[in-house]
């Protein structure tokens, strides 16, 4: 028997979700503000629904992909959200990269309603997430991990359960934060060797080919050296996350030297009217601090400040 799941938020992660859902027999019932989402999501044979509630309606799992923690909240609790919709027992797999306090609250909040809510983050960029090449990261009940797992399997390669409710998104902002030093790394020693005269192409065959080499740096060195800043991610969802590590940092007495200063650099690439790029538009930052030309580049969005 075919079974049902409904999926609320459909941007870059949800659609890859939907695909790959599909692509496991899953029939997928889906909300979403932008009717060329909603478009897409016929085009895959999943099935419109008109409110977060709707999307909860006659299935067992819900999946939940919006930019924060508010709109989450909002979709699950506000008007028309998923618990007006849910039979008691409902499972709400939410990937939203979320403050962990909230997911936390969320998690206590649904339970009176007889929901059971994991923060079910993920790790991967949306290219790797329409790979079904994504991992999830899950906190709160070990239980309603295990129930979940067909789901989990339906658009990732592997699942974790971190703990308790908050753990999930926890773990993800430690991951956006290794991530983001990578990446700002990977651009110092690409403008490095541009001013010292490397050709970029072979320099990053070496640094994708020594000890330093890392899966971020053969995704997105290419990316960097043709300036294709089609995203993958954004600069401005960046400096969203970079704001929550900082927080978690101050919270808990642990320094966040990089993160500091990454924070700055994504804040500069926004201002400068890359907040709707790919999260290593960066790129064009640092190049610009060391003299060299900023390249608008190949991209998929107009340029400019996001509204």
């Amino acid at each position: 028997m075919t079974q049902r799941v409904g999926i609320v938020g459909m941007g870059l992660m949800g659609q890859a979700f939907i695909q790959n859902m599909r692509k496991s027999q899953f029939m997928v019932q889906g909300f979403d503000l932008d009717p060329r989402r909603v478009d897409q999501l016929r085009e895959l044979g999943g099935h419109p629904v008109d409110t977060p509630a709707d999307a909860a309606k006659d299935v067992d799992c819900v999946i939940v992909s919006v930019p924060t923690s508010d709109i989450s909240r909002e979709v699950n609790l506000g008007a028309n959200g998923i618990a007006e919709g849910a039979a008691e027992g409902l499972y709400v797999c939410d990937t939203t990269t979320a403050r962990p306090e909230d997911s936390e609250t969320l998690f206590a909040d649904l339970a009176e309603r007889g929901i059971r809510y994991m923060d079910s983050c993920v790790s991967g960029t949306s290219t790797m997430a329409e790979a079904g090449d994504l991992v999830v990261i899950a906190g709160g009940n070990e239980e309603d991990f295990e129930a979940c797992k067909p789901y989990f399997e339906g658009f990732s390669r592997a699942a974790y359960f971190m703990g308790p409710a908050g753990s999930g998104a926890r773990t993800k902002l430690v991951i956006n934060l290794i991530l983001a030093g990578n990446r700002l790394a990977l651009a110092e020693g690409m403008v490095l060797g541009e001013k010292a005269g490397l050709e970029a192409n072979n320099l990053l065959k070496v640094l994708q080919d020594g000890a330093c080499s890392s899966k971020t740096m053969i995704d997105k060195g290419p990316k960097m050296i043709n300036a294709d800043y089609s995203k993958q991610g954004q600069i401005k969802i960046s400096i969203k996350d970079s704001r929550l590590m900082l927080e978690q940092g101050q919270r808990l007495g642990s320094p966040m030297l990089l993160t500091s200063v990454m924070q700055q650099v994504f804040q500069a690439a926004y201002e400068k009217g890359y907040g709707e790029k790919d999260t290593v538009s960066f790129f064009e930052i640092l190049r610009g601090m060391a003299g060299l030309e900023e390249r608008e580049g190949i991209d998929d969005v107009p340029f400019g400040k996001p509204e």
